[in-house]
């Protein structure tokens, strides 16, 4: 079983953490046997944490963790998988794996729509309306919350119109773990429409205060930019959104009566920049979408669309900065930000760190 696998169970790990391991050490298999003196020379951590890390390890139960995986019929999604979601790479602290259960594929731009859980009757009537116009002529992947409320409405938004939608879960994806219980059938709806669940947290962890901030952080990091539909002063959803603007993705927000308890959060986040959706056309220029129709004609061709193809251009083998790709495009950073990410997605470049892009072959 990988050692990322393993890594994953334990409760103090972080990308940091990963990343002092692999410095310390020449590869985690020989990080995992090394003694004890080894662990407390090479790793730069407290020595609390280090004894616990150590003891940790003896402890742990390899064989029963794979059975555990195997009945729940979980896959583990390492960084250093390619099945890893490319734009979640690219955020300073991505999780070290994914527990998933579906296809975790993304062939269409990403796309996270989160909200309130107490949704008033027009956040739910503008989130149907909207999404369900977008889907209409767009191709997207939705990703979201699995939450009651305005996520949970995305979700059956785009598994009405036949749109891949992923769930991110604050607990493990297990069913005795996975929260709320009460959107257990919306989750196999998922599963059975090609869509996935997943989540950072081990089978048997229960969602817990601290889980959930930590969760919003992978539904803004999959994806190209952040849809708020209808949130409050200390809506969960700002959070998201503050982690969008964070990873230098989009915010969209819908704007709300003045007046309304969930109008503050979002209002708000217009009032900081955030770009204000109207319409379904609104949000598919801001994410500069192609309609699915010339997605697919474009995809028998070269598998871009115009944008792409212009930006594949100023891109060779040596690397690239963003900077110098806006510079000769003219365009706008949030195009250029989506149409390398469809690029990157679809495996024709690379982001070789420090913003920066060469050709993939």
């Amino acid at each position: 079983m990988k050692k990322e696998i393993l890594l994953s169970y334990f409760p103090k790990i972080s990308y940091k953490r990963y990343q002092d391991i692999l410095h310390s050490f020449p590869n985690l298999e020989q990080s995992w046997g090394a003694p004890l003196e080894e662990h407390l020379k090479r790793l730069i951590w407290p020595t609390e944490t280090v004894l616990e890390f150590y003891y940790w390890k003896q402890k742990l139960e390899p064989a029963k963790i794979e059975a555990t995986l195997k009945k729940e019929n979980i896959y583990c999604v390492s960084i250093a998988d390619p099945l890893y979601p490319t734009l979640l790479k690219h955020i300073p602290d991505p999780p070290v794996c994914l527990f998933s259960k579906g296809d975790l594929h993304i062939q269409a731009p990403p796309l996270a729509v989160v909200g309130t859980r107490k949704n008033s009757n027009y956040g739910a009537r503008i989130t149907k309306t909207l999404l369900g116009e977008l889907f209409k002529e767009y191709r997207i992947t939705l990703i979201s919350g699995l939450a009651f409320g305005i996520d949970s409405i995305a979700h059956q938004v785009a598994l009405d119109t036949k749109q891949k939608t992923i769930a991110v879960l604050g607990s493990g994806i297990d069913p005795k773990s996975l929260y709320p219980k009460a959107q257990a059938g919306l989750a196999e709806n998922i599963l059975r429409n090609e869509g996935a669940v997943i989540s950072e947290c081990p089978p048997g962890t229960e969602a817990s205060l601290f889980s959930f901030p930590k969760r919003n952080r992978i539904i803004a990091g999959m994806s190209l930019g952040t849809l708020v539909i209808e949130a409050g002063k200390k809506s969960g959803a700002l959070i998201t959104a503050d982690c969008a603007l964070e990873y230098n993705r989009e915010v969209f927000a819908v704007p709300q009566n003045i007046d309304s308890p969930s109008a503050c959060g979002v209002n708000g986040l217009i009032k900081k920049g955030a770009v204000p959706i109207l319409s379904a056309e609104d949000l598919a220029e801001a994410l500069n979408l192609r309609k699915s129709t010339q997605y697919d004609n474009n995809h028998k061709d070269t598998g871009c669309s115009l944008m792409e193809k212009q930006v594949l251009e100023l891109i060779s083998h040596e690397p690239t900065h963003i900077d110098q790709i806006i510079r000769q495009s003219d365009e706008t950073r949030g195009n250029i930000n989506a149409a390398l990410s469809i690029l990157e997605i679809n495996g024709l470049i690379r982001n070789v760190g420090s913003m920066m892009y060469e050709l993939a072959s």
